[in-house]
Parts: C-alpha cells; structure tokens; sequence
C-alpha cells in the first residue's frame, strides 16, 4: 500500500507531462518565429509550420544535430541543455543569392529539460552591416591611393628633386590630378550622402525633361568636342513632364551622358532619345523614357547586376585613368528611388550599351 501514492504520483506526473506537451505545441504552433523545441535526449520534440519550411519535414523526434548541422549553434544548444542558461546562436540558411542570417535566441523552459529556439531574420541588418563595412573599407581605399602619391612627391620634391625644376613641374601636375580626384570623391560622397536623405521624400515640382536634357547637353558639349563624339538628340516635339527635382535629374543625365562619351570611345555617337508611353507596367501607368546609348565596346552581362554598387566598376585601371570615382550610378540609383523610378541597362560586348531611365508621368490627378 505505501507504494501506491508514488505509483500514483509517477501517473500523475506523466499526465502533466502530456498536458505540458500537449500546451507546448500549441504555444509553438501560435509562434510567429520558426521555433523548435529540443528535450533533454537532445531530439526534436515540437517544431511550428515556419521552422518547418525553414529546415525542413519529418523532423519530430529526431537528434537536432540532423537539422542544425553548423557548429556555432550545436554547441549553444548543448551548452543550453546543459544548465548553462540563455545562449544566442547565429544561423546561415543557404538558399537564394546570398542565403538568409538569422540570430537565433535559445531559452530553457523551467525544469522540464526542454530548450526553445527561436529563428530571427537578420539578413538585411548584417546586410546592412557588411555594407557599412564595405564602403568604409572602399573610401579609405580610394583616398588613401592619391594620399600615398601625394605625400611621395613632396618628400621627393623636398629631397632628391628640391633644385630639379623638370622633375617639380612634372610632380606638381601629378599632384595637381591626385588632389583634383580626392576632390571629385568627396564631393561625390556629400551627393551621395544627401540624395540618401532626400530619398523619403517625394518631388512635386512639374519639370519638363527636354529641358533637362538641353541644359545637360549644352553642359557637356565642350567634352564631347574634345573626345570628338558626336551627340545626337531626338527629344520630340510634345513635353515630357515629371514630377521632379531639376537639380537630381541634371545629375543623373550628366553621368549617364558622360559616360557614353568617356566610355564609348572616341571618333563615336551618343544617342538621347525621349518618348512616352501611355501605360508601363513597372510604373503603373504613363511614363517617360529617356535613353542614352553609345556605341563602344558594351558591357559583358556578368557586370550588368552590380553597377549601381557603391565603388563598382568593370575595368577599375580605366575608370581610374577617366577620372570616375565608382559612385556615379550610385548616386543616380538613389535619385531614381527618390522619383519613384527605375534605371535598365541593356548592353551587348561589341555593340555598345543602352542606359534607359523610366520615369512615372505627370497625370492631371498629380
């Protein structure tokens, strides 16, 4: 007879801990993270519909190492099971481009020897992470060239080459160049650093974009005589309105237009197109097309994804040697954001590239 209130204390148990169970599934199911729940043999004992989708079916009941594989997070899980506490773990999920990153939050559940795990996407914050590195890492880059050369020469000019006047003019002309390029990138940082908080805003100034393009064109007239390249037109006679800002669109024109000069070649053609169409699908509705194609050497399609990316380039030695600081079309991807836009880029290797700016219509409802 004394045994059996410990038999009936053992049933009693076993009961609370299918109601506990039972609770913890649903509790789980009701998660709107992937979660998982990993009992004290270290088997998978309760996973809701994302976690599924996230590692996959038929997991109930089996070892969590056949389905966390990556060492970081096996440990936290061991270490949490263990009695260790809290952990947080970092997740790779492999799939798409460049994968998913979540952080994953590990949680013990009183004294049953379960251990929760929670799935946080963090992809676009390490994204954005990686890209505050990157650029930091890029500028430092880009300034510390024309810095090296420019400290180069005047230890030279102070030293070895002080009474040589050939040596110094030619020096100083290099220096001259090396300053005017940090120039060009500092000043195309603040551009880019104040289209970046512009880009919420939305322009409301109606702007004729035959205007811009005249003004840009008279603007670049004298480059295209000196690379003896001809620019070629065709505006039409019916007005392009947009809701925009004149100061932004002039700089997206002026480095898609300079680059079909500097980078289709000399002896060339640059043709500037614009016309309307009463309905585009990216748009939703009516919308101006401006083109800018050249006729140089293209562009091969690997690099076609990548060339609005902050310091990208196809050929850096030439980019460099033309005076571009990687940031142009950066910059002008943003402007295009701010105008509710879009930049396509078309190009075949030998028969030059086709830069075309959609931009939404001005309606009557605007």
């Amino acid at each position: 007879m004394p045994k059996t209130p410990r038999a009936s204390a053992a049933i009693l148990n076993r009961s609370d801990m299918a109601n506990t169970a039972v609770t913890l599934a649903e509790v789980v199911a009701a998660l709107p993270l992937p979660s998982v729940a990993i009992n004290a043999e270290e088997r998978i004992t309760v996973l809701n519909a994302p976690a599924e989708d996230l590692l996959g079916k038929g997991l109930l009941g089996r070892h969590f190492v056949t389905a966390l594989r990556q060492p970081g997070l096996v440990e936290a899980v061991e270490r949490c099971l263990s009695g260790a506490g809290p952990c947080q773990a970092r997740f790779t999920s492999i799939g798409g481009e460049h994968g998913t990153t979540y952080d994953v939050s590990l949680r013990p559940l009183g004294d049953h020897g379960i251990v929760l795990l929670s799935f946080n996407d963090v992809t676009e914050m390490a994204q954005a992470g990686q890209m505050r590195r990157d650029f930091v890492a890029n500028v430092s880059h880009e300034l510390r060239t024309p810095l090296t050369a420019l400290i180069g020469f005047i230890e030279t000019l102070q030293g070895p080459a002080r009474d040589d006047t050939a040596a110094r003019e030619r020096f100083l002309g290099i220096m001259a160049q090396e300053a005017e390029r940090m120039n060009r990138l500092v000043g195309e940082l603040l551009s880019l650093s104040r289209v970046e908080a512009e880009e919420r805003v939305r322009p409301e100034v109606p702007i004729d974009l035959r205007d811009v393009l005249r003004g840009t064109l008279r603007n670049l007239a004298p480059l295209a005589v000196d690379s003896n390249v001809t620019l070629a037109p065709t505006l039409g006679e019916a007005p392009a309105l947009v809701l925009g800002d004149a100061d932004q669109l002039v700089q997206v024109f002026t480095n898609l237009i300079e680059n079909a000069i500097k980078y289709g070649g000399r002896d060339n053609r640059v043709e500037i197109s614009v016309k309307s169409t009463a309905h585009d699908p990216a748009m939703r509705g009516p919308a101006v097309y401006v083109s800018v194609r050249d006729h140089g050497p293209g562009i091969d399609a690997i690099h076609l994804p990548r060339l609005t990316e902050r310091f990208y380039r196809v050929d850096s030695h030439r980019s460099r040697a033309l005076g571009g600081t990687g940031l142009g079309l950066a910059i002008v991807k943003h402007i295009m954001n701010r105008h509710r836009g879009r930049l396509k880029v078309t190009s075949t290797p030998g028969q030059g590239a086709e830069f075309r700016v959609i931009l939404p219509m001005k309606t009557e409802s605007d």
